[in-house]
């Protein structure tokens, strides 16, 4: 059976999509009540420190002051992501990646059409050498990215595991065998 086979794993998917999108605005609106305005909250040091940062364009602070527009992309994205789901098959990985990068997906487009921008608030870096402000959802996109990278290098990991021995082995029982077992 390939990976293109059976149906996909919807109540795993939306499980995983749902958790993300949850924690992802559980943070933000902690973090907007626990940071003061202009503050920051060290957590590491300087290492890792959250701040408020309102981010009107795409990931990593491209193409600002495009909230809307990314807002009506969204709607796109999530209709195609779902759509590369229902044709995914059974593929654990492959659902995993998937309801990452829906559920960080919803998470950033909710912030889009409720404020008009995405809440960002993790800051890592060192000194003044800082990486790219960034949240829950914005992290699980990049490790579905990642996944998928190394998916397209390893496109076997998608495939789906194999059903227990007993189960796939024997056919389904007729009505009339079953009466007689």
């Amino acid at each position: 059976m390939s990976a293109t086979r059976g149906r996909p794993l919807w109540a795993a998917y939306a499980a995983i999509a749902a958790a993300v999108v949850v924690l992802d605005q559980l943070t933000k609106a902690w973090v907007v009540s626990a940071v003061p305005s202009g503050g920051t909250l060290p957590v590491l040091g300087d290492l890792v420190r959250l701040i408020i940062t309102h981010n009107t364009g795409a990931i990593f602070g491209l193409f600002r002051d495009q909230a809307g527009l990314f807002a009506i992309a969204s709607l796109a994205v999530l209709g195609a992501i779902l759509l590369y789901h229902a044709r995914s098959g059974r593929s654990p990985l492959m659902t995993l990646t998937l309801a990452l990068l829906f559920g960080g997906a919803i998470g950033n487009f909710v912030d889009r059409i409720r404020l008009g921008y995405v809440v960002d608030f993790v800051d890592a870096g060192i000194g003044d050498l800082r990486f790219y402000t960034f949240n829950v959802a914005d992290a699980a996109i990049s490790a579905a990215i990642l996944l998928l990278i190394v998916l397209a290098i390893r496109p076997s990991l998608a495939q789906p595991r194999p059903r227990a021995a007993g189960l796939a082995a024997s056919p389904p029982l007729a009505v009339d065998e079953a009466d007689d077992a």
